[in-house]
Formats: structure tokens, sequence, C-alpha cells
């Protein structure tokens, strides 16, 4: 049983990373050209944070993910486990939106259905793991602060091709 704990933690932090890996490739396509030359709001953070920030996140996903799934398993913890896919589907578009399709009033939107998402997957987590709760609240202040800048780049930006 222990070894197949460690399966599962390893598969689930592997598939978050995945879907970050996968995320960045929108982002690299538009990080130093389409992006570098948008106008930013003063709260931006400088680029180089948003690597590190978000590889803790993602991990700090895998990790709450895990919890849920040793507490309450796939059959108790589906629903949960379900909106934490989902949540990471919502993620992978997000990047996939502001960065590839170069959209940022489209990500606006799709932004806010990510954020909703997260809260869900954290409320669905509370009963069956507290840890995994508190584990996903860095996620969700992150991606509030990440809203709010998206509407300010979008709002300075607007009409910019």
């Amino acid at each position: 049983m222990s070894n197949n704990r460690w399966f599962w933690f390893l598969l689930f932090v592997a598939v978050s990373y995945a879907v970050a890996a996968l995320g960045s490739l929108f982002t690299a396509s538009s990080v130093n050209t389409w992006y570098a030359h948008l106008q930013k709001p003063s709260i931006n953070p400088p680029n180089w944070i948003f690597g590190p920030v978000w590889s803790t996140l993602y991990l700090l996903m895998a990790v709450s993910a895990w919890l849920v799934w040793r507490s309450a398993g796939w059959t108790d913890g589906r629903a949960a486990l379900t909106l934490f896919f989902v949540q990471l589907g919502l993620n992978l578009l997000w990047s996939a939106v502001f960065f590839g399709l170069r959209q940022p009033g489209l990500a606006l939107l799709e932004i806010m259905f990510l954020l909703a998402s997260i809260i869900a997957t954290a409320v669905a987590y509370f009963p069956l793991s507290r840890l995994a709760f508190w584990l996903m609240l860095p996620y969700v202040t992150w991606v509030s602060f990440a809203c709010v800048l998206n509407f300010k780049i979008w709002q300075l930006n607007r009409g910019v091709a």
C-alpha cells in the first residue's frame, strides 16, 4: 500500500506539471513579443516572479489532490477530484486564450470560471482533508490577483491588436 500511495503522489505531481508545461508553451510564444509590448498596471509583478510562484502552486495543487485521494479514495473523493481536473483544464485554457490567442478580454471571462472552479475545488476538499483545503488557498489568492491583473491589462490595452 505504501508504494501505491507514492505512485499516486507522483502521478498527481506529473499531471499537474504536465499542465504547467503545456501552458508554458502558450506563454513562451507571446511573453517576449506580444505581452512585452502591452501596457501593464503598476501592480504587475516582474516576469521572473511568475515561474517560481506557478511552480509552487502546481505542487500545492498536486499535494492537495493527493491528500484528498488518500483520505477519500476515488469513490468518495470523485466530486472533489473531478473538480481538481476541471480546474486544471481551465488553468491550461487561460494560458491558451490569454497568451496563445492573445485575447485578454476573453481570458478575463475565462479566468472568472477558473477562479470559481478553484474555489469549488477547495470547498469540496474541506470535508475530506482540511490540509488539502488550506493548501489551495494560496492558489485562490494568486488567481484572484491574476483576475485583477487580467482586467487591468485588458482595460489598458483595449483596441490594441
